[in-house]
């Protein structure tokens, strides 16, 4: 049986196994691998215009014809046997998948625990309409269930039915069993190629290198050693290497949403498409580095649980980025969809204070005068404000940023205070969420400020926590499944959703400030 179940009426519970050519997308490595060692000797005679048959060669011939026919015959058959022995399951809230013919192996995820579904197509799975899914879980250290490969259409289906399920959304009720529908959605926004070339070019890699090369120009001009240019070349080989993964991870970077969540698309060859839940976002950031803020770019990133324990590699850093490159209305359109309910009645004001503000613009607490002296340029900018759903932390006179935590993410806190702090009297305040690109912390606050924001923030995340009183995370974020148009349009009206009036709840208190 195929595993395209869940999008033929399969009954929901049954055991489905992937697509039959996976284990052959999936090692072809090996296959290559065992050609070339059997048929390299050939391969090196063609190569040099040389025969292809001698007596020496024709002496060996049958032991490489047929060792290479057995190992290939076993490789075949390891790949049978691993495709038979992998089978998935959608069942009593949970999917499951089994693996392994000698060593067995199963592996499961709640659904109402789901963090967020990927969909990948490396190159290889593309040409065959093949894709991967990935199932990510609160506190997995890494992906908790792979499912590669399926059908594109099947692992759309079953993304679609496990999103459905596990946000809440309502399904069918004559028939809750059935596959779901996959959800309308609404593009928010889409990253043009010549703005990523743009960023990679005025990143912060690219200051390096520059500074670098004037560097060794300048030492060889002074000693007449042009040794010092060999040092260029590696450092040019990995500048190329930093610069095509970036533009590869972050070619065609589409956003949209819809009542599954926060739709990512992106990738040149290897494709990916990440369906994000905003309920499960546990810390965002948003940052300017300096050459960026001629044009007004900004990056946005984020804590989510289960990706950011993956380590800093490449893959980690472009499943946590949130969006790439963007103006200001880009930002405020994905701050829109990861805090509906920015918990202030005037959004636009404070998230632009955070962004570029000083001193008290926009409400927020900053580093006493008698800090300037530990933070002679950022101590005006370094500071926090606290909302009704949010504590915002915003740092950096040259390399801006701003941090958001909601506050029913808060999972822990510590007071930080060196002997240099302590001096003049001031103290950071860390917020401990799940590991990621995000680091949560209020730097340099006076330490009256900071230990009367420590108490205010527990009392608040605790109560935030009190009024979450579901794992669906649709139930947590409901006011965004609206901008899915149910015809399925594409494009997002202009104006930024933090423009439309606050969302009135008997819950919500007026703003606060720690």
């Amino acid at each position: 049986m195929s595993g395209d179940g869940l999008s033929s009426g399969t009954p929901d519970g049954e055991w489905l196994r992937v697509h039959p050519a996976s284990p052959f997308v999936r090692g072809w490595v090996a296959l290559a691998a065992i050609g070339y060692f059997f048929g390299r000797d050939t391969f090196e005679r063609m190569l040099r215009g040389e025969p292809l048959v001698d007596d020496q060669i024709a002496g060996r011939a049958p032991w490489l014809v047929g060792g290479g026919a057995l190992v290939l015959l076993l490789a075949v058959l390891g790949f049978i046997m691993s495709w038979y022995f992998t089978r998935y399951q959608v069942a009593e809230g949970y999917v499951r998948v089994n693996t392994g013919f000698l060593f067995r192996q199963q592996r499961q995820a709640r659904l109402d625990r789901v963090q967020a579904i990927d969909i990948v197509q490396p190159l290889l799975a593309r040409i065959f309409g093949l894709a991967e899914l990935k199932f990510e879980v609160a506190d997995a250290g890494e992906s908790a269930v792979r499912l590669a490969y399926l059908r594109i259409d099947d692992a759309r289906q079953l993304r679609a039915t496990i999103l459905a399920r596990a946000s809440g959304a309502g399904l069918d009720p004559d028939h809750p069993e059935a596959p779901a529908p996959e959800a309308p959605e609404r593009r928010v926004l889409q990253v043009p190629p010549s703005r990523l070339i743009g960023s990679l070019l005025l990143s912060e890699q690219s200051v390096v290198i520059v500074l670098g090369g004037a560097a060794s120009v300048l030492l060889s001009a002074l000693t007449e050693n042009r040794a010092f240019f060999l040092y260029l070349i590696p450092a040019a080989l990995g500048l190329f290497a930093a610069y095509w993964g970036a533009f590869h991870k972050g070619y065609n970077f589409t956003a949209a949403i819809s009542p599954d969540g926060i739709r990512l698309r992106y990738g040149l060859l290897d494709t990916q498409a990440q369906t994000l839940p905003p309920g499960r976002i546990q810390a965002l950031k948003v940052s300017q580095p300096p050459l960026w803020r001629i044009f007004g770019w900004y990056r946005m990133q984020v804590n989510v649980a289960g990706y950011g324990a993956a380590g800093n590699n490449g893959e980690a850093a472009s499943r946590t980025t949130l969006l790439p490159v963007g103006k200001i209305g880009d930002v405020f359109n994905m701050l829109a969809l990861v805090l509906p309910d920015p918990g202030t009645d005037d959004p636009l004001r404070v998230f632009r204070a955070g962004l570029s503000g000083l001193d008290s613009d926009g409400g927020f607490v900053t580093t006493p005068r008698r800090g300037r002296f530990l933070a002679p340029l950022g101590w005006r900018r370094n500071g926090f404000a606290a909302t009704d759903t949010a504590l915002l932390m915003r740092s950096g006179r040259w390399w801006r940023t701003l941090v958001l935590v909601p506050h029913q993410r808060t999972q822990s806190m510590a007071l930080h205070q060196g002997p240099l702090a302590r001096r003049y009297g001031l103290a950071d305040l860390v917020l401990h969420t799940t590991a990621g690109p995000v680091t949560p912390r209020v730097i340099q606050a006076g330490v009256d400020e900071a230990q009367a924001l420590f108490d205010h923030q527990a009392a608040r995340a605790r109560a935030a926590r009190k009024r979450q009183t579901s794992e669906h995370w649709l139930a947590q974020v409901a006011p965004i499944a609206t901008l899915a148009a149910p015809d399925g349009t594409q494009d997002l009206d202009q104006r930024s959703p933090l423009d439309q009036p606050r969302p009135h709840s008997p819950q919500q208190e007026g703003p606060q400030r720690g």
